[in-house]
């Protein structure tokens, strides 16, 4: 039996990457996905080459009301929403003082303050489901130093995770947080930084970066009832980088 039959997910940022690759597997294994992107045009055709488990809407995952519409739409189309996996999530690597106030609250906006809107809009449908998980992209940078701005929404999303899965226990909806290191994205791999990616490699303890799928797996895993008695922990895919 396939490990998500019957079950509804949302995922953030699911155009491409990583999102694009949950979407993926999330469909293999049964789920009705809605793929929800700022991208209309890659996110309207990733879903059409899904098939018809899968729809997608455009969504700014900083707005209330973009993610009111999203559950709105997913109960309409599929019904209620047993899994969201909050993956939308941007990057900045500037030090402390060339990082101006609107881009670090920008960030902050779109890496923490889109996480607590997604569980807080999503709660109520997962009610009516029955209960449900919640699956938030962290990063390795959500455990150890990083980049301002970029390390602190990680940490956020981590304690936000705790938090909500000690609330949520008495709901039946299990919280976890995801902390992936450095994987072949678009973003990552380009080619004005694919040679510092493939130097920083060479400092990963498996010596290599990790292909989305390898993610896609954990995420499918923490959806699935096989996790469930998981909550309120990180589950880390980093080929060992916070192990040093």
């Amino acid at each position: 039996m396939a490990r998500l039959a019957g079950k509804v997910a949302i995922i953030t940022g699911a155009a491409q990457g990583m999102g694009a690759s949950h979407a993926k597997k999330f469909i293999d294994e049964g789920a009705k996905v809605v793929l929800t992107d700022l991208n209309e045009e890659k996110g309207q055709a990733l879903a059409s080459e899904l098939g018809e488990h899968a729809a997608f809407v455009k969504h700014n995952v900083t707005n209330a009301e973009d993610w009111a519409n999203a559950v709105a739409q997913a109960e309409e189309k599929f019904g209620p929403v047993n899994v969201l996996v909050n993956n939308a999530g941007i990057t900045m690597a500037k030090s402390i003082l060339q990082t101006t106030e609107e881009e670090y609250r920008r960030i902050v906006d779109i890496n923490q303050v889109s996480v607590f809107l997604g569980m807080k809009t999503v709660i109520p449908s997962m009610q009516k489901a029955g209960g449900g998980s919640i699956v938030n992209i962290s990063s390795m940078n959500g455990l150890v130093a990083g980049a301002i701005g970029y390390t602190d929404t990680k940490f956020a999303v981590r304690g936000m995770t705790k938090a909500a899965a000690m609330e949520c226990a008495n709901y039946g909806i299990r919280v976890n947080s995801v902390h992936p290191g450095v994987i072949a994205t678009p973003m990552v791999v380009q080619e004005d930084t694919k040679a510092a990616v493939e130097e920083f490699s060479k400092h990963i303890p498996m010596k290599r970066v990790a292909q989305s799928e390898e993610v896609s797996n954990m995420v499918l895993f923490l959806a699935s009832d096989e996790a469930s008695y998981s909550t309120g922990s990180e589950f880390v895919v980093d080929g060992g980088m916070t192990a040093q």
